[in-house]
């Protein structure tokens, strides 16, 4: 379990993070949302230890979590925005420096690495050079080397930044199967059908502060399950209801280029945004 408590990062004058209150559990895929500079980064640069908070603390498993807290820094790898791998390294070498650097002895090295590029698809090219590689397959590649440790935590900072549509879905169906085994995930993402994918509750943040955390379908039935769309003088205009009869109803008295649809989790988010949520 993860706990946040009045977790607060400050540059200088700025406030990052202010007073941030979570709790994640065990096991539980968790997304956090918000535009440009909400403080997600910098939220989970303090959740890797790279870095200290101003105030406030972050317990793992009810232990406070800091730099000489190796048990539970052990306990989580991170999977960020850059590629941060070399680019004239093979896969092989890449899973093998990973091991080596964690002290893994050279068959536990050598079996982690076979069953993790199995895993994610990557067997056949594990002699190609990260260069050469796609997005998505270092995208995968990074995911790869993240596990080699065996994390109860991974943590992923736009895991699918970049990516193409069909290396979007092949990543999620990754992490699927990453959830399956336990592991608990926190993700940020700009993507939110991704997060309403993905998530079992999501977090919505802006200028560091928390706004709402729930799930996706609680969210969504909360703004209305059902929305028409409407186009009026170049502008497209939403409306939600809580039934689709009274959906319906409204649909009937708009013009022709107006359209009925299931209300999804960005429409929650711009319409948050609209309300109580300013960028930067």
């Amino acid at each position: 379990m993860i706990e946040i408590k009045d977790l607060t990062k400050k540059f200088g004058d700025f406030t990052a993070v202010d007073r941030l209150n979570l709790t994640i559990e065990t096991g539980e895929f968790f997304g956090l949302l918000g535009p440009n500079g909400a403080g997600k980064t910098t939220t989970i640069s303090m959740l890797s230890t790279v870095l200290l908070p101003t105030s406030g603390e972050i317990r793992i498993d009810g232990k406070v979590l800091d730099r000489r807290a190796s048990s539970e820094k052990k306990k989580i790898s991170v999977v960020t925005q850059e590629y941060s791998m070399r680019q004239d390294m093979t896969i092989n070498e890449v899973m093998e420096y990973q091991g080596r650097l964690y002290y893994l002895p050279k068959d536990v090295r050598k079996k982690k690495a076979d069953e993790l590029l199995e895993f994610a698809g990557l067997t056949e090219y594990r002699r190609r050079v990260v260069r050469h590689l796609s997005g998505g397959m270092k995208r995968k590649l990074m995911i790869c080397r993240a596990l080699m440790t065996e994390p109860e935590i991974l943590l992923l900072d736009e895991p699918t930044a970049g990516m193409d549509a069909l290396a979007r879905r092949q990543m999620w169906n990754l992490l699927r199967q990453l959830q399956s085994r336990n592991l608990t995930i926190l993700l940020t993402t700009h993507f939110i059908d991704e997060a309403q994918t993905l998530c079992n509750r999501v977090a919505l943040m802006n200028k560091g502060k928390m706004d709402v955390i729930d799930t996706p379908d609680s969210l969504i039935k909360q703004l209305g399950p059902y929305a028409v769309d409407e186009t009026a003088k170049d502008t497209l205009s939403s409306r939600y209801f809580a039934d689709r009869n009274s959906a319906v109803e409204y649909l009937s008295t708009c013009n022709e280029s107006a359209a009925l649809r299931n209300t999804t989790l960005e429409d929650v988010f711009l319409s948050r945004m609209g309300r109580n949520i300013t960028s930067r």
